[in-house]
């Protein structure tokens, strides 16, 4: 049996991909950010952000991997 992806689990795969991205360019920002000190609300925001984005990224990728049943009557 060969394993079809829909278009919700392609769109979920390569939505799972740019939130990494993000994820990535929000540490990096982070970093740089980093002689601000703690208790800047940017600061916390974009620690929020890594957060967020990896745990979406994550999420979304089992989601677009996932092997999904066919629900098609034949």
């Amino acid at each position: 049996m060969q394993k079809k992806t829909n278009l919700f689990q392609k769109m979920s795969l390569v939505s799972g991909v740019v939130s990494f991205i993000l994820a990535v360019v929000s540490a990096v920002l982070l970093y740089l950010r980093v002689d601000e000190g703690s208790n800047d609300p940017i600061t916390a925001s974009l620690l929020a952000s890594v957060f967020f984005f990896i745990f979406v990224g994550i999420i979304l990728t089992i989601m677009g991997r996932c092997n999904m049943p066919s629900f098609k009557v034949d």
